[in-house]
């Protein structure tokens, strides 16, 4: 993943749970960083949104264990499917 997309959904979790962009890290759970689950849902529409992509429906997160990384890697493997659905369109 590169820093950019990084950076991009670090600053949607911060906006979203209203803190501090320096304390979202990739080891903290959406829980420790105060997003309840309904914020978090609305957060995952957020990132859908913003990367055009969509998360599998079994991805369902756990709010209070997942990871900011497993949302990270969520959305880095959106990206790999969207990147190789288009190139199968042509």
């Amino acid at each position: 993943m590169n820093d950019s997309t990084q950076q991009q959904v670090f600053e949607m979790i911060a906006k979203q749970a209203k803190i501090d962009l320096a304390t979202v890290k990739p080891e903290s759970t959406l829980k420790d960083l105060g997003v309840e689950s309904l914020d978090a849902i609305e957060l995952i529409f957020d990132i859908e949104e913003h990367f055009d992509i969509n998360f599998p429906e079994q991805q369902g997160a756990n709010f209070d264990s997942d990871t900011v990384q497993s949302l990270l890697d969520a959305v880095q493997k959106g990206l790999d499917a969207k990147a190789a659905a288009g190139e199968g369109s042509n």
